[in-house]
């Protein structure tokens, strides 16, 4: 928007209703008497007719039209909302001033006045009348009503979606974004690669096609993508958005298409997410094995208020549980997902139960009678600390939680003859640099070691089983809102290293994983998901600045907008995630994007007296023999410790 546009605009908003009709008037008293000029030079055939000997049908137009303009309630129309009953009202004001116009002729007999030209009048006013009203109806929908705060945009998509966006964002409905940082959009053209629609007018903007876009950048001063492609598969998304990177636009995506088409919700815009850039589809998942250890079960899921436990209990309530239990630590993720789900199951009137137990997994009193009294026969133990930098600091309440919290609340589960124990694990737990993963490692071997302990005739004792996968977006320390969020500071963008990869999976993937392996669990398996190829850290850092419409500053492009930062890789952190801890290749399961490992751990009868020499340490508070002690059992671990004697022996 010009200066003059915005000074033009804040001038009108100070105007009174008073104020506005009477500018209103002014404009018709020039427009009625250029259209009685127009007529008679269209009359004459002449461009320049003498009607000084006409001023008698001048003022008359003037004189009779405005106040029958004022009189049929024209100026009390809002020209923004113009509509069918300000199209009678200029039809019966029109048609009173050129009746006046005749009625000067038929009375005073003006010399030379053509007959015709009050007919030809009546039609020009209502074109001149129409066309006013509608032009200043156009700047008020495009330049003059643009906020100030508002940004310049283009809709990637001339469909319903993108047509029913356009319109709520001009009413002034929905939500600009995720974020109080970005600019509202204000839609100046469509995008669309059907030829059908490129080169048409839809709501008043141009259909460009998608070579176009660069002039539009140029030209128009696009300042946002706002992407809205219904229907179109992940592939189709992921070359969008890649085809968009090279302009500056700050890209966002319409993920609930139906809910704005059908008008039910207003549309909340998302920035890209990595799910969008990675090569791989979401995995679809198997009905039949996300029912199977949920349905008809009385269900408990550990850490029920993190990212993970929070969204399996949303999946598993969904598949009609007989009981749905909620355990954890704490208080207020625990109030919010128990104040959900109930809600929700009210709302569907689903007849599941929910329960909320406020507590730790590590707690064998408490969760042995969670346990009983509500005849539990699946758990899920989401439970856990995850934070690689805080844990390799605070290695002794990592080791105590994630280790000896699974130890507990799996001897508790097989007391109490639960079928299933599904323990959420991390890639991080493969040859590991960290206390965190390896913590986690060590409740895998717990869990491998107690199911290899149990009789081994089939349906005795229960099913221990793990599921292992990398990092999952939006959880809590995710990479993906940090770069947002500097991004949107200003930068700089920090990378531990420039070679850094790391997998990545959205939550409900990560939780439909955990239920559909349970299902195919044997006891002991180690499940993980296919997850394609891993994602170069930094190359997502710099996608994601040029998706938010701003350019990379390094060496070859000294006068680029944002750095990127390399701070070294942090205590613990690994250049490279793995999935599996051997180099055998994992089996295929029934699910065909889910595989198999069976790995090497301890026997019990060697694994319990160890740890209970790492619960000594830890009661001590002997922080170094406790990563001495992971260093030396977990299989493949680097710590930063130089390794002894193994204190025991793996096995398949």
């Amino acid at each position: 928007m010009t200066i003059a546009s915005r000074l033009l605009d804040a001038a009108m908003d100070r105007l009174g209703r008073r104020q506005k009709q009477a500018i209103a008037a002014v404009i018709d008293a020039i427009v009625l008497p250029l259209a009685l000029w127009s007529a008679i030079a269209l009359r004459l055939g002449e461009w320049s007719p003498d009607v000084q000997r006409f001023w008698p049908a001048f003022i008359a137009s003037v004189v009779v039209g405005l106040p029958a303009f004022y009189a049929i309630g024209l100026y009390r129309h809002i020209i923004r909302y113009v509509g069918t009953q300000f199209g009678w009202a200029v039809l019966k004001g029109v048609t009173v001033a050129a009746a006046g116009v005749a009625a000067v002729d038929y009375l005073y007999h003006v010399p030379g006045f053509p007959r015709s030209a009050p007919m030809i009048f009546w039609v020009l006013s209502m074109v001149y009348v129409f066309g006013t009203r509608y032009l200043v109806r156009v700047y008020a929908e495009t330049v003059a009503r643009m906020p100030e705060s508002a940004e310049t945009a283009a809709v990637y998509g001339a469909g319903a979606a993108g047509v029913e966006l356009v319109r709520r964002l001009r009413a002034g409905h929905g939500e600009a974004g995720a974020s109080a940082d970005v600019a509202r959009p204000f839609p100046l053209a469509f995008v669309d690669a059907s030829p059908a629609l490129q080169g048409r007018v839809i709501d008043g903007l141009p259909v460009v096609a998608p070579d176009a876009i660069g002039e539009l950048v140029t030209e128009r001063h696009i300042r946002q993508m706002l992407v809205a492609l219904p229907g179109v598969s992940h592939a189709e998304r992921r070359r969008v958005i890649a085809s968009l990177e090279p302009y500056p636009l700050h890209v966002r995506l319409l993920p609930d298409v139906q809910a704005v088409v059908s008008g039910e919700e207003a549309p909340t815009l998302r920035d890209v997410d990595v799910v969008d850039l990675i090569e791989r589809d979401p995995v679809t998942p198997m009905p039949k094995l996300l029912a199977g250890c949920v349905t008809d079960r009385a269900v408990l899921v550990t850490g029920a208020g993190g990212s993970i436990g929070s969204e399996l209990c949303r999946q598993i309530l969904a598949l009609s549980p007989r009981l749905l239990v909620l355990l954890d630590q704490s208080e207020l993720g625990l109030f919010d997902i128990h104040r959900e789900l109930v809600a929700h199951a009210d709302t569907a009137e689903l007849g599941v139960p929910v329960a909320a137990v406020l507590g730790s997994a590590g707690d064998t009193a408490l969760f042995e009678r969670v346990l009983g009294d509500y005849g539990v026969q699946t758990v899920y133990h989401a439970a856990a600390y995850k934070h690689v930098g805080l844990v390799e600091h605070n290695a002794i309440a990592g080791v105590s939680n994630n280790a000896f919290g699974t130890r507990r609340a799996a001897q508790a589960a097989a007391l109490a003859g639960v079928s299933d124990f599904i323990l959420i694990s991390t890639d991080k737990a493969v040859r590991t640099r960290s206390v965190m993963g390896a913590s986690k490692r060590l409740a895998e071997m717990i869990l491998q070691a107690l199911q290899a302990s149990q009789p081994r005739k089939k349906g005795a004792g229960t099913r221990f089983s793990i599921v292992r996968f990398g990092n999952v977006l939006g959880s809590s320390g995710s990479v993906v809102p940090l770069f947002h969020e500097q991004i949107m500071a200003g930068g700089p963008v920090t990378v531990t290293h420039p070679e850094a990869t790391r997998y990545f999976m959205t939550i409900p993937e990560a939780a439909e994983l955990v239920l559909q392996a349970s299902s195919m669990a044997n006891g002991g398996d180690i499940f993980l998901l296919d997850m394609g190829e891993p994602v170069n850290i930094r190359e997502l850092a710099a996608r994601m600045i040029r998706l938010h419409g701003y350019t990379v500053r390094d060496e070859a492009h000294p006068g680029g907008d944002l750095e990127i930062r390399t701070t070294g890789l942090t205590p613990g952190e690994k250049m490279r995630e793995e999935l599996l801890v051997g180099n055998e290749a994992a089996e295929p399961t029934e699910h065909p994007k889910i595989l198999r490992a069976f790995e090497i751990f301890p026997a019990w009868s060697e694994l319990a007296p160890a740890l209970d020499r790492l619960q000594a340490a830890c009661d001590a508070f002997d922080v170094e023999e406790v990563r001495a002690f992971l260093g030396n059992v977990v299989e493949d671990a680097n710590l930063g410790h130089e390794r002894g004697a193994d204190v025991i022996r793996l096995r398949r």
